[in-house]
């Protein structure tokens, strides 16, 4: 899936247009809320990036898909150039799409629409998580875990840690699944004795060389079940993982411990490409998806943190161990700069590319 965000930023930056959408949300159907038979003889493709995620998301529209009576394909992994490839071409296959946090800002009206907000109730869903082209498919965490092994009585407590060498020795695991993790890369300038309060271009050099400098025996993992594996194998010392992995790998077995402070507030999208044949269609799923019960069914499913505020789900202490919505969670969360990097995507996608070549 690649790195995924909530953030304090997006609020600021969000268009006079979907402030007065969400003002109006009334007039949105209620989050949840699915007329029967009313997609009869409608298919729908979903896209997403697979595993006990999707697998979970398909658990949670299993009303919808009952009630509407549509046909739900899945697709997947989301790759931003095959939805590129569809809207080109103006062959959209795709009708809803999870995405990593970044996407939809930097491509908002291009490859994925501007939202209508009164079809669908975004009235349950933190305040500042709903974008101009996008609102947020669940809520989670990319955590730093360490193998217990390795560190005994003297474990990592940060990521200024992670980037310690010398004092925390071990092979490394980090998310190199996707788009640029301007996070990861954020603690890399903090670990350098750098500031990201006024970040400009040249500090995306420092941040990455300091991923770098971890050195040539670093793993760079392409899909979550990769990032499991290493972790329940013991391959890797220290391993960056989604929250939702995390949890499955120690419940599978695997002997390490998460780092909660500044872990990384996450979240993934859910987006409508332009070109969609039937918005509406695409439309109820989403506000099928957002609805209470789905979200239960979602958390309990996957781990990930639901999005309806007044979601209650019912998961045993492994699972409740791994959300990310507790007040003490949110507390020691790190969320980055939203703003600075849609700003400077190009350039950050230009440098971490050339870092996962080995460049």
């Amino acid at each position: 899936m690649g790195y995924r965000s909530t953030f304090a930023g997006i609020a600021g930056a969000t268009t006079l247009a979907v402030i007065a959408a969400v003002a109006h949300a009334q007039e949105a159907p209620a989050a949840g809320t699915i007329v029967d038979g009313s997609l009869k003889g409608k298919t729908l493709t979903f896209v997403s990036y697979g595993g006990i995620y999707q697998d979970g998301q398909v658990a949670a529209l299993k009303e919808f898909v009952d009630k509407s009576g549509v046909t739900l394909l899945n697709d997947g992994p989301t790759e931003i150039a095959k939805l590129q490839a569809q809207v080109e071409s103006g062959n959209v296959t795709w009708d809803v799409v999870d995405t990593a946090d970044l996407p939809p800002y930097v491509h908002c009206g291009k490859l994925f629409q501007k939202l209508d907000l009164t079809k669908i109730d975004v009235s349950h869903i933190p305040a500042g998580q709903v974008g101009e082209c996008s609102v947020p498919a669940m809520n989670y965490g990319m955590v730093l875990m360490y193998k217990n092994d390795a560190y005994k009585d003297n474990p990592p407590k940060s990521w200024k840690d992670f980037f310690d060498t010398e004092k925390f020795p071990g092979i490394r695991a980090i998310d190199g699944s996707g788009d640029p993790i301007g996070a990861l890369i954020e603690q890399g300038i903090i670990a350098d004795g750098g500031s990201v309060e006024n970040m400009t271009p040249a500090d995306i050099d420092k941040g990455i060389a300091k991923i770098k400098a971890l050195g040539p025996d670093t793993i760079f993992w392409k899909t979550g079940a990769e990032s499991q594996q290493l972790a329940e194998s013991g391959e890797a010392d220290m391993v960056m993982m989604w929250t939702g992995r995390a949890m499955t790998a120690v419940k599978n077995g695997a002997a390490y411990t998460p780092v909660w402070q500044d872990w990384m507030v996450v979240m993934d999208q859910l987006t409508i490409p332009v070109g969609v044949k039937d918005t509406d269609a695409a439309y109820a799923l989403i506000n099928a998806y957002l609805g209470k019960q789905a979200q239960e069914i979602l958390t309990e499913q996957t781990s990930y943190s639901p999005i309806h505020n007044e979601a209650q789900p019912k998961v045993d202490a492994s699972v409740a161990a791994f959300l990310t919505n507790t007040p003490d969670r949110v507390k020691q969360g790190y969320q980055q700069n939203i703003k600075f990097w849609v700003a400077n995507f190009d350039a950050a996608s230009e440098k971490w590319t050339a870092l996962m070549a080995g460049n």
